[in-house]
Parts: structure tokens; C-alpha cells; sequence
């Protein structure tokens, strides 16, 4: 049942968040992944479009922090505006929103990370802590959308 139900809100989280940036390109775990293994493609910018707390916890190995309520896009500046970037954040709002700022400023290769790293996570896909070490938690950002990451993985 518990399964069921956090798929279920996964589902309507992503078309929610789709509905409300129609422009902001969506770029699933399971892609992003192989595109981050594949040394022939051009490699990402990767932002991280979360809290100092949250990214301490755990981020993607390459992940660029950014602060989500007020972006500083330091970080994008020094690429030029046709690098692909793939933001994301714990579920995919704050990055879509974040994604849509920089597609404001003229970046034209923007992707938001669906379902964000709760999903990355939940998928056992590798995560590290500020120190470069591996790890398998995540903080869950609040109670109630902490319920879209599984259990053992809450920090």
C-alpha cells in the first residue's frame, strides 16, 4: 500500500511540476545517469538546487550547490550559454524553478532531474557527502515530502 501510494504521488508530483514549467525540459534518473558514465558525450554542468544542509548530506559527485530561493548563477557564468546543465533538487520543483531562471538568462541546454535526488536515491544511485565520501542518505527535507524517499535512506 505504502509503495502504491508514494508512486502514486511521484506520478502526479512530475505531470504537476511539467503543468507548471511547460518549457523546462525534464531529463530522467535513468538517463542522466548514463549520460554522466558516457566520456564520449559532453559532460554536464550539474547544479544542485538545494539547501547548504541538504547538499552537506549528500549530492551528486560533480553537483554545484545553488541556493534555490535566491540563485547565484556564478557558477553558470563561466560556461557558455549552449552547456548543457541539469539541474535538480530533492522532488524537481525548486530545480524547475531554478531551471527556468537560467533558460531566462539564455541558457539554452536546460534540463530539470525528474523526480529529483529522493528518486536518484531510492534508485541506489551513488551520492557523496561534502568530504567526497560515498553515501546512501539523503536529508528528507521535511516529514511529508520525505515520504517520497524510502526509509533507510533519511538521514
Amino acid at each position: 500500500m505504502w509503495k502504491f501510494k508514494a508512486l502514486g504521488n511521484s506520478r502526479l508530483l512530475k505531470f504537476f511540476i511539467s503543468l507548471s514549467f511547460p518549457t523546462v525540459s525534464q531529463i530522467t534518473t535513468a538517463e542522466f545517469a548514463a549520460w554522466l558514465i558516457d566520456c564520449a558525450k559532453l559532460q554536464p554542468l550539474v547544479l544542485d538546487a538545494r539547501s547548504p544542509a541538504e547538499y552537506a548530506v549528500s549530492h551528486i559527485r560533480t553537483a554545484v550547490h545553488i541556493d534555490p530561493v535566491t540563485p547565484d548563477l556564478t557558477a553558470a557564468s563561466t560556461v557558455s550559454l549552449d552547456t548543457p546543465i541539469v539541474v535538480y533538487c530533492s522532488v524537481g520543483y525548486r530545480s524547475a524553478k531554478v531551471a527556468q531562471q537560467l533558460q531566462r538568462e539564455g541558457f539554452s541546454q536546460i534540463f530539470n532531474l525528474s523526480g529529483g535526488l529522493f528518486q536518484w536515491a531510492n534508485e541506489e544511485r551513488p551520492m557523496f557527502k561534502d568530504n567526497g565520501q560515498p553515501t546512501q542518505l539523503v536529508h528528507p527535507y521535511n516529514a511529508i515530502w520525505g515520504k517520497l524517499l524510502k526509509a533507510g535512506y533519511h538521514a
